[in-house]
This record gives structure tokens, sequence and C-alpha cells, in this order.
């Protein structure tokens, strides 16, 4: 009994501190993330709690549009990597505009647009691509399309994109390196300073469940999300996709994932934390228990369905619609928030 007292009381020493937001240290956090039974409660409601403080109930819907499944990077989890033989396509900006104009209609006030790390979207193309969406649409536009350089970076936001998402996924140097064969963890982080320093609303993440991660590497994670002073920042579970070395790597843990996304919500206040579809691919009502621990953004996929099937960075990837989010939303006690361009300033992007 004296044994679990003493963890009790290190559990809520720690709670505190972080809490508080003075004081604590990367041990601190390490001790949330071991958070059990009723200690891992406790921590859902003060992450709750938070969140209701800094958003009120306020969950954020967004929708994105996968336009490109082309990439020349070969990282070791995913399933659109360049040595994986799939069907691969590029939408047109035609077709990009049209579903963006789909997402407007439903009351969704941002698009993301995600690709893998094509350079047939040249900064021309992507330049293209933004005057059309901005023109004929008028949506708050995320990018997600990779490591480029800061002079492009600074060319899409001169152009009115007001954010741009680059995981680092894990801040590990050991694990970045042997899950990207053939990308930097320094130039990673450099690229995130850059848009840091452009002005873009920055957004990141990380993996849950990658093969030699712990806890530590997590609260190291959580660490940079907060110097670097992130907006948004997506927590999802590792999913493994077929074809690709890490096929039978176990599944990341939602339990897990979830602790990250409370703990994340405790030291960056501010930021916007999707629910992410990951989590309800492995975990039916994975997204509401990630509300109900402090997320307040949930992604719907506006890919057309030509292309949808192609963009398989994990398998099994669950369809999350309209409806069911604006459910899973209601179940937890929160509101919708219907978007428009005035509340852009404190609208957060997502994934």
């Amino acid at each position: 009994m004296e044994g679990l007292d003493t963890r009790f009381s290190r559990f809520q020493e720690s709670l505190k501190r972080v809490q508080d937001g003075r004081g604590y240290t990367l041990e601190d956090i390490v001790t949330l993330l071991k958070a059990e039974g009723e200690d891992s409660e406790a921590l859902f409601a003060a992450a709750f709690k938070v969140r209701e403080q800094e958003f009120g109930k306020e969950v954020y819907l967004r929708g994105i549009i996968e336009f490109s499944n082309y990439c020349s990077k070969n990282c070791l989890y995913c399933g659109i990597r360049a040595e994986n033989s799939i069907h691969r396509y590029r939408m047109t900006i035609d077709e990009i505009t049209a579903a963006a104009q789909d997402i407007k209609n439903a009351g969704i006030g941002t698009v993301v647009l995600q690709s893998g790390e094509d350079a047939w979207w040249s900064p021309e193309r992507i330049m293209s691509l933004i005057k059309s969406i901005k023109e004929q649409v008028g949506i708050t536009i995320t990018l997600s399309i990779g490591e480029r350089s800061r002079e492009e970076y600074a060319l899409y936001r001169e152009a009115g994109v007001e954010r741009f998402l680059l995981k680092i996924e894990t801040t590990s140097k050991d694990i970045f390196t042997r899950m990207h064969p053939d990308d930097c963890l320094f130039q990673r982080k450099k690229c995130s300073v850059w848009l840091k320093e452009l002005g873009y609303m920055n957004g990141s993440g990380c993996i849950i469940g990658l093969p030699g991660q712990c806890e530590r590497d997590l609260a190291a994670d959580i660490l940079w999300f907060r110097d670097m002073g992130m907006d948004m920042i997506g927590v999802g579970p590792f999913v493994p996709a077929q074809n690709t070395p890490l096929e039978n790597h176990p599944p990341g843990s939602t339990f897990m994932t979830i602790k990250t996304v409370a703990v994340i919500r405790l030291i960056c206040r501010k930021a916007f934390l999707p629910a992410t579809t990951a989590l309800e691919t492995l975990e039916e009502k994975g997204q509401l228990k990630a509300l109900k621990a402090g997320a307040n953004v949930i992604m719907l996929n506006y890919t057309p369905q030509t292309y949808k099937s192609n963009y398989k960075i994990y398998s099994n990837k669950k369809a999350i619609k309209l409806e069911k989010a604006l459910e899973t939303i209601e179940q937890a006690g929160l509101a919708r928030v219907i978007d428009s361009n005035q509340n852009n300033q404190r609208d957060g992007s997502a994934v």
C-alpha cells in the first residue's frame, strides 16, 4: 500500500506542477504519460477543463484533400513511400478547387491540401492552385506538402496561405533516422523554424508507437512542441501499412495516444489538437475519448472517391463522415463551430 501511495503522490505532484505551468520537468511529463487507472482519469479531466477554459465547448472541423500520392521519400511506415508499387495519381487544379468548394458548402472554414513530397507540384503549380481556391472558393488554406525551401514557404505565405502542417513525427534523432532513411531531423526542424519566422500558423505532430519509442521520447516531443509554440499538434497512433517495412509491427497504443493528447493540452494550452482519424481506425469511439481528453478538432476527408482509396498512408483507414463527426461532438458534450472568414485569427489548422 505504501508503494501505491508513493506513486499516487508522485503523479499528483507532477500533475500540479504541469497544471501550474512552472517548475515541471521532463520526468514530470513521463510520470503523467505513465498514468493508469484513476490517475489517467484525473489527467483526462484536467485536460478537458483546460480545453474548456481556452475554447469553451468549441470543436472545429477541417476538410482535407489528398491531391497527390506521388512521393520521393521512403519513410518506413508510410503506404505511399516511393518504393511502394501503388496506383499513383495527381488531381487537377479544377478537381481540387471543386472539392474545396464542397468543403466550404459543408460549413467548414479550412481546407487542408495534403500530398506526398511531389516535386511535380512546383512553386508555379502550387501558386496556381492557391490562386484558384482563393478566387473561386474563398476559404482558409493549410498546406501540407512536406519540406520545401524557405523561399518557397515565403512565396506561399505572401500568396495568402495562412497555415502549414509539417509533422516532425518524432524528435528522437535515432528513431527519426531509422524511420526516415532519406531525411534529416535537423532539416525538418529547420523547416519548422522557417514556417514560424514567416508567420504561418504552424502545425506539427508525432506518431505514437514507432519502434523503439518510449515515454521519454514522447516527453521530449512535447517539450519541443512547447518551445516551438506550435499552433496545431496532431498526435495519432501508428497504424501499419501494407507492403512497407513496418507492415507487421503492432499498432500504437490508443490509450497512450489519448494520454499524450491530454498532456499536450495541459502544456500547450492554446494549441489546436485533432482527435485523429487514426485513433478512430484502431478503436471505436477513439475520437470521442480524445475529445474528452482535451482535443478540439476533427478532420473530414473530401478527397474524391476516385482517388481516396489510393492515398493509403496506412491500411484500413476509417472514413469519418460529417454526420458521424457531429454525433461524436455531441456525445462529448461539445458543440461544432460554424466556420467563417471572420474567425480566422483564432481558428487553428488540423490533421
